[in-house]
């Protein structure tokens, strides 16, 4: 089984970039299974039912996320009836929405589960016993098993995929917008990247508009981000998993579209 993972799709831009390029990346790599975190999608902040609708015209499979998720005030009762669009695993209980959902491919199922990091992100429960407990879950059902870890720091994601090395099938990081070059296999077959990076406009600052953020800094006063325009670049990884749930194989992919 191959799987394609995309970084944090950031506005518009990174919708169009995904528009373009999915196409080239199934004719080129093939995946049975498309992943993508769109908590960023819907004007560079949260995600609308729209956008979700619209990423799932595209041929993305499940849609994963983070803290963004709840930007948009709508996305609430879509998070409910949309078992494809993931928030956290580990907000607190009768937090809206689904954390785990049951891929089919083929006569295979995966797993696909969403947590949040804890450091320099929020007072949310902890991500490493809850994979624990979905671990137990999941284990019934199938041995393939991906997970989206969205968190800020390096640390903590790479101790999350020594956590469950040999235990999950791949480890995916999210949130920073900056793709690592650290994608490899773990002992036990576990294939773990620290962060995907993004879709999105190349020359702002994360996606976003340079100049609002650059003040930030010199001044420090409250500002408003636009999400940036012009030239946009698409990151994430393949990955290869056997049926036994052990990853064969990641690969880091990035495709830049210049804007004339």
């Amino acid at each position: 089984m191959r799987v394609l993972l995309l970084g944090d799709i950031c506005g518009r831009p990174g919708r169009e970039i995904v528009k373009e390029m999915l196409p080239v990346i199934r004719d080129r790599y093939g995946p049975d299974l498309v992943i993508a975190n769109g908590e960023n999608a819907a004007g560079g902040f949260g995600l609308t039912e729209q956008v979700a609708e619209e990423l799932f015209s595209l041929g993305i499979d499940v849609l994963t996320s983070g803290n963004h998720i709840w930007d948009k005030r709508e996305i609430y009762s879509y998070l409910d009836s949309s078992p494809r669009v993931l928030r956290p695993a580990n907000y607190p209980p009768g937090v809206p929405g689904h954390y785990l959902y049951y891929a089919q491919v083929g006569a295979d199922k995966v797993a696909v589960i969403n947590l949040i990091g804890r450091v320099f992100m929020g007072d949310f429960d902890c991500p490493f016993r809850k994979i624990d407990e979905l671990l137990a879950e999941t284990s019934e059902h199938t041995p393939i098993t991906i997970v989206d870890f969205h968190g800020e720091a390096t640390s903590e994601k790479q101790a999350f995929g020594w956590y469950v090395a040999g235990r999950v099938s791949v480890v995916a990081g999210t949130h920073t917008h900056v793709p690592t070059a650290d994608e490899r296999v773990l002992p036990g077959g576990t294939a773990y990247v620290t962060d995907l990076g993004m879709c999105g406009a190349t020359d702002g600052i994360l996606g976003m508009q340079r100049e609002p953020i650059i003040g930030k800094f010199l001044n420090q006063l409250p500002t408003r981000f636009s999400v940036a325009k012009g030239n946009r670049h698409l990151c994430g990884v393949i990955a290869d998993i056997d049926t036994s749930g052990k990853a064969l194989k990641i690969v880091r992919i990035y495709y830049e579209k210049k804007i004339v």
